[in-house]
Order: C-alpha cells, then sequence, then structure tokens
C-alpha cells in the first residue's frame, strides 16, 4: 500500500516538475529497494511490509533533522533548507505525529496500563508505546519521558 503510494508521488511529482520531490522520493525508493534486497536475504522474498516502511521513513527523517542541527552550526542555510524541503515530502507518507502534550498522556496511559513503579518497568511500558503509537511518535522523547515520571 505505501509502496504504491510512493510510486505514484513519484510519477505525480515528475509530472508536477518538482524537483526536490522527485530527487527526495528516488531517494526513497532507492533505500527501499536496498531494504528489499536486505530482506530477501533473510527468506522475505516479496520485501518488507508497511509497519518497515514507516520504520525506515522515520529514520531517514531523524538523519536529516541530525544534519539540520549540524548545518546550521556549519552556517550553511541552503543545506538546512534542503533537508527541510526533503522532511516535507518524506512526512507525507508518515502518519501524523503525536504532540508533546498527546505523548505526555500516551506515556501516562502506558505507565497505568503495564502498572510501572519504577525505571526497571521501562521496557514494558516502551512495549506498550511502540504496539500502540507505532510511527506517531518519538521513542526517544517518550522514553525520556517515561523515565521522567517512573524516577
Amino acid at each position: 500500500m505505501l509502496r504504491a503510494q510512493l510510486n505514484d508521488a513519484l510519477k505525480a511529482a515528475m509530472k508536477a516538475h518538482d524537483a526536490r520531490a522527485v530527487s527526495t522520493l528516488r531517494m526513497v525508493l532507492a533505500k527501499l529497494k536496498d531494504q528489499d534486497i536486505a530482506a530477501r536475504a533473510k527468506g522475505n522474498m516479496s520485501g518488507i511490509g508497511d509497519a518497515e516502511i514507516q520504520q525506515m521513513l522515520q529514520a531517514m527523517v531523524k538523519q536529516r533533522r541530525e544534519s539540520i542541527a549540524l548545518y546550521k552550526q556549519g552556517n550553511r542555510p541552503e543545506l538546512v533548507e534542503q533537508e527541510e524541503g526533503e522532511i516535507a515530502v518524506i512526512e507525507r507518507f508518515m502518519p501524523k505525529q503525536l504532540s508533546d502534550a498527546e505523548m505526555e498522556a500516551a506515556v501516562a496511559d502506558a505507565i497505568a496500563a503495564t502498572g510501572a513503579k519504577s525505571a526497571k518497568d521501562m521496557g514494558r511500558v516502551m512495549a506498550v508505546l511502540r504496539e500502540k503509537h507505532a510511527g506517531q511518535i518519538d521513542m526517544a522523547k517518550a522514553g525520556a519521558a517515561a523515565k521522567a515520571r517512573l524516577g
């Protein structure tokens, strides 16, 4: 499903002569092809599924955010703009991210659902968050919020 959306978006971007979208989508599809080839080595001949594609997209966005921070330090506004444009294209295929308040509520719900009392229970809390909010939540932020709540 997501694979088809990416291909359709590439075709639409090519027709619209949207150079940034075309280059970004080609990059995403190349990464997807690499992931599919790696999956074949593990016996998965049909390629990766939508959940793995979402994880790949999240990783790509995270990489770009890290690059933006470095480019800002290096005073390279043109590269910051390019990375932000790529993030905008990639995020069109990701589920809506939870706001900080929604993330805090999700963390509180996960702690209540697991009955977590201390930092030793972090694994169970994070498992619940991954299951319920895959692709919608930054797990690093959620982990920090859960750790703060659990002391």
